[in-house]
């Protein structure tokens, strides 16, 4: 065995391998014994400085003898205490985060060990090979989901006593890279328009959907109790969750965000109205079989392809026509926070990421408004400044 020294706030040996271990308290146990992180280091001189890194990182802080546990572990217990907590869904993603994309590259690694370079490579390597199936690497968008996820379990492990901070906020959240959305242009909107017209059963609730953008589990959950006719104002706080074997759940909306009050347009508001005076069932949109549950969001999802063949239109998915009118109502001039509100989005700074192709548009747009607004001023004048610009870009290229 190396010689030990003692140090300030803990103990110091060069070991038999030539390293020197360090350690410091961080913690009691029930029984009033000291829990230590040990450092290692390759001089006494670096084992010094980690040290007093450590002390600064765990100065104020006393944790439990849970934090010897695993990564693994105290996620299985986080999950345990998400259950009633949190929806089906979300339930359900949650494990499979866990289970496919973190046990298997952290799990094992101690909780209070875990640190931001780890979580970061973690990501990093869920961006090149993250699909376990294909060997594909993961959206940047499902690796944010992963993060917001770790972000909230490891917050929990921290009030819990079991880690000194959260290390997921050593590293910033991955970045979007969005592809295109497929969204109906205003030609193929108004083809549309026309196919669900015809179609008695279903127009209602895709004129619906076409000037709310609700998500396809909202509009199928919404109840007369929901709709204001007075106030023309629709309150979204429920969805429907369909499960295997064809189950169907009334649960809360995704997020807290999403418990909203929109206001309709007339044209909705009016339909709403009529649709209501001869309503049989307590749903806005029952099963057409079945009026006394709601419909099915898969049979939604089936009527759409079939609107969309038949009209001839490009197949897209039920959730592209949430992004149709987001897209639609950018455009229009409607701003970022209130379509943000609409949506039942977290942040407006979400919706303009997630339309980013919308918002570079309408820039473009604003500033060909501007021109056009300069040479309603000058007039002519503005047309040799424009020219001088041209011949001064030739001569200097």
């Amino acid at each position: 065995m190396g010689k030990r020294r003692p140090s300030g706030d803990g103990m110091v040996r060069k070991r038999e391998d030539g390293r020197w271990e360090g350690r410091i308290v961080v913690g009691h146990k029930e029984n009033g014994d000291s829990i230590f992180r040990y450092v290692y280091a390759d001089t006494q001189k670096e084992l010094t400085a980690k040290l007093r890194q450590n002390i600064d990182a765990y100065q104020g802080v006393d944790l439990t003898e849970d934090s010897q546990m695993t990564l693994g572990q105290w996620l299985d217990r986080w999950l345990d205490r998400m259950t009633g907590v949190v929806g089906p869904l979300t339930m359900k993603r949650y494990e499979g985060t866990v289970v496919r994309h973190i046990k298997p590259y952290l799990g094992e690694k101690i909780i209070s060990q875990v640190t931001g370079k780890d979580i970061q490579k973690l990501y990093d390597i869920l961006a090149r090979h993250g699909n376990r199936i294909t060997g594909e690497g993961l959206a940047s968008g499902t690796i944010r989901g992963i993060h917001a996820m770790f972000h909230e379990a490891m917050g929990a492990a921290q009030q819990a006593g079991l880690i000194p901070r959260n290390p997921t906020e050593d590293i910033d959240a991955p970045k979007f890279s969005y592809k295109a959305k497929k969204v109906l242009t205003e030609a193929q909107l108004e083809k549309f328009m026309e196919a669900i017209r015809e179609d008695e059963i279903w127009r209602d609730l895709f004129y619906t959907e076409l000037t709310t953008g609700l998500r396809r589990g909202e509009i199928c959950g919404l109840k007369w109790e929901d709709f204001d006719e007075d106030k023309g104002t629709l309150r979204i706080h429920r969805t429907i969750h369909e499960e295997k074997g064809g189950k169907l759940t009334p649960w809360y909306t995704k997020t807290a965000a999403g418990t909203r009050t929109i206001n309709l347009a007339p044209s909705t508001a009016a339909l709403l109205w009529d649709r209501k005076k001869t309503a049989l069932t307590e749903w806005i949109f029952p099963h057409p079989l079945k009026p006394e549950q709601p419909t099915r969001p898969s049979a939604a999802y089936e009527r759409m392809k079939g609107l969309l063949k038949q009209a001839e239109l490009p197949d897209i998915r039920f959730h592209d026509l949430r992004h149709t009118f987001a897209t639609h109502a950018l455009t229009s001039g409607v701003d970022v926070k209130t379509l943000s509100g609409i949506l039942g989005h977290t942040r407006a700074a979400f919706t303009l990421d997630t339309y980013t192709h919308t918002t570079g548009d309408m820039q473009k747009r604003a500033a060909e408004i501007v021109e056009e607004f300069l040479i309603d001023i000058f007039g002519e004048e503005l047309k040799p400044w424009e020219e001088s610009e041209k011949m001064a870009k030739v001569l200097s290229g």
